[in-house]
């Protein structure tokens, strides 16, 4: 075998090497959280192992007898907790800044198991405002308090009518002028991963919808009118007999 032949077949088995190994990376779960709850991570150390987190390095250990210490961090400390029976890492209380990257170190078996999870936390919504600028036209404005990932849309119905999501400003708006008719099938929904609010046109609009106009109001405004019209036929006849009689009276004074 030449020196070259050698070469090439050792350059081949760095690849594959490199290739096998880069196979057996973990691969990154996105999980999400919400803010002030629970976060379970979905792997279990039921004998030795550790919990990072990014750049902090190792945050939880586990040893064998089943004793832990959960509070190597200060930021963590009495938030984080591991379950001696099921094995599982806890994270309580979440806040925003608890999102990152967390590798689960599992050293159960003889060849130790890395598990990562992306985690992501978000507020629950706030439901939205809607503020009438003109009961005439119905000219409104819908508005959220922002937050990661949100987004404020109109609809119509089933149809999307606008939609505004910005991480740049504290509050997220969208303006919106309704159509004369059915001016309650409008709503406004501010979502983002983990809920979704939504708000509907107020009754201001609502009710100088022509289309909303009840057949009891119909019936109404046709009593009124008979109403007016028997008032006036009525004050007629009472005319009419108040002439008749003072013209009869004149006649019999002339007699």
């Amino acid at each position: 075998m030449t020196t070259l032949q050698y070469l090439g077949i050792s350059v081949r088995f760095i690849i594959v090497l490199c290739s096998a190994q880069h196979s057996e990376q973990p691969e990154t779960r996105q999980v999400k959280g919400i803010v002030g709850t629970f976060f379970y991570f979905p792997e279990r150390v039921l004998t030795s192992g550790n919990l990072l987190y990014g750049d902090l390095g190792n945050i939880a250990q586990v040893y064998p007898g089943k004793q832990s210490n959960t509070n190597l961090e200060k930021r963590f400390k009495n938030r984080l907790h591991w379950n001696n029976v099921t094995g599982v890492f806890t994270l309580s209380d979440l806040q925003i800044d608890d999102s990152g990257v967390y590798t689960v170190e599992n050293g159960d078996a003889e060849e130790k198991m890395r598990h990562t999870f992306q985690l992501t936390v978000y507020y629950v919504l706030s439901k939205p405002q809607v503020t009438v600028h003109d009961n005439i036209s119905c000219s409104v404005v819908c508005s959220v308090e922002n937050g990661r990932e949100v987004t404020l849309s109109w609809y119509k119905g089933g149809e999307i009518l606008n939609q505004t999501s910005s991480p740049d400003h504290i509050t997220l708006s969208i303006p919106l002028k309704l159509d004369e008719q059915n001016r309650d099938s409008y709503r406004c929904e501010a979502a983002n991963p983990v809920s979704k609010e939504t708000a509907v046109v107020p009754h201001s609009c609502i009710e100088r919808d022509p289309s909303k106009v009840k057949d009891g109001d119909e019936r109404t405004r046709g009593s009124l009118i008979i109403a007016v019209i028997c008032v006036l036929v009525a004050s007629g006849l009472v005319g009419l007999a108040i002439y008749l009689k003072r013209r009869n009276g004149h006649s019999h004074a002339g007699i």
